[in-house]
């Protein structure tokens, strides 16, 4: 809930952007040790300590956290450790390879490792995992300019905390700036700097998989006086059909329904569930459900994450129906259904929509400006 109300009271900010941000991003956490392979020189020191240890050759670097400190080598810190790379030189945990600035972060008992880098090299390592590399240029101008204006939230948002985004889909999905592929490069310099805006604002730049046919209004998530966030209102989309994600079919065993359900304050077994309430795309809102001890209505999109937003694809569901197994739902999309459908955004550009045209269709009432 804290979250959710920290989102609304940056959805609509006036801030000036500039070229070059710095962007802090999450790669590790609750840790106690990491190993960061390094491809070439690199600077380490303690932060706010005068002395920088210079390590030249590529090597495998171990930071451990014991006794209250961070220990590299002879190195030892209670404050946050920094491996800095030369240019040219990659730093690579859990098989990614980076090209920002490492940072290991104390966190009680534990620490954070957290990469700063900048906003440019920041999208390259978005991109293609967030859309795919060999999709058509236009569609990935476009999904550039709205992580570009999506990040500058969270910056805004996140000022006074140690990171401003995760590397999962917390944030948005980010494997790095060591690999670039060229569509990628192609799509980041083509738009640098630019960015949505509402009435001269930054607005959340959300987007999502598949809109199944529509995109919502974002006052399903926010209440209605996000409303007046006009390129959030949703649109419908025509663009989204050749995926196959736009018809899924799942089942939900029992026991996940049931440990959903008995976690918020429904008690027995569930015998049912039907749509209680749906949007005017028809994507379902909340959900009854019923158990021998009575019925309960909770929302679709908080039951969604409860038993996997892998497994239930959408909340844009068509049918529901009791097996042996569990609950088998059918429906259409991926994603939560609100800014811009990737999937769409690729039919768009497939059918020679530019970058521009996608943005303003998915973000009806928005302007695309330069920094």
């Amino acid at each position: 809930m804290k979250k959710l109300l920290l989102a609304l009271c940056c959805m609509l900010l006036a801030a000036p952007v500039f070229c070059g941000q710095t962007v802090r991003v999450l790669l590790g956490e609750n840790l106690k040790t990491a190993q960061i392979k390094t491809s070439g020189l690199v600077h380490v020191y303690a932060l706010g300590q005068g002395k920088k240890y210079k390590i030249s050759k590529p090597q495998t670097l171990s930071v451990q956290l014991g006794g209250g400190k961070l220990h590299l080598g002879q190195l030892q810190t209670a404050d946050p450790l920094v491996i800095e790379p030369a240019a040219g030189t990659q730093l690579t945990f859990q098989k990614n390879a980076y090209t920002g600035k490492f940072y290991a972060v104390p966190n009680g008992k534990t620490f954070q490792l957290i990469e700063y880098t900048d906003m440019e090299d920041y999208l390259l390592g978005v991109l293609p995992y967030e859309m795919s590399y060999s999709w058509p240029l236009e569609a990935l101008k476009a999904q550039a300019v709205a992580a570009r204006t999506f990040t500058l939230m969270q910056l805004q948002a996140r000022q006074k905390n140690k990171f401003d985004l995760y590397s999962d889909v917390r944030s948005q999905m980010y494997k790095g700036s060591g690999k670039v592929y060229d569509s990628v490069q192609k799509a980041v310099s083509g738009t640098k700097g630019q960015v949505l805006r509402y009435q001269g604002n930054l607005f959340n730049t959300y987007y999502h998989a598949n809109c199944g046919g529509g995109t919502d209004n974002v006052q399903i998530w926010a209440g209605p006086k996000a409303a007046a966030v006009k390129p959030l209102s949703g649109t419908s989309c025509a663009y989204d059909k050749h995926s196959k994600s736009y018809s899924w079919n799942a089942t939900v065993p029992t026991a996940s329904v049931n440990q959903f359900v008995n976690k918020n304050g429904l008690a027995g077994s569930v015998k049912k569930i039907k749509v209680a309430k749906r949007t005017a795309t028809r994507r379902a809102e909340t959900l009854e459900f019923t158990t021998h001890k009575g019925k309960k209505t909770l929302s679709c999109a908080k039951f969604r994450l409860g038993v996997g937003a892998a497994l239930l694809k959408s909340c844009k569901i068509t049918e529901i129906s009791k097996t042996g197994k569990g609950f088998a739902f059918a429906g259409h999309g991926f994603g939560h259904g609100i800014g811009m459908c990737q999937d769409g955004a690729k039919g768009m550009a497939q059918a020679g929509k530019n970058y521009k045209q996608i943005l303003s269709y998915y973000f009806p009432n928005s302007k695309l400006t330069d920094d």
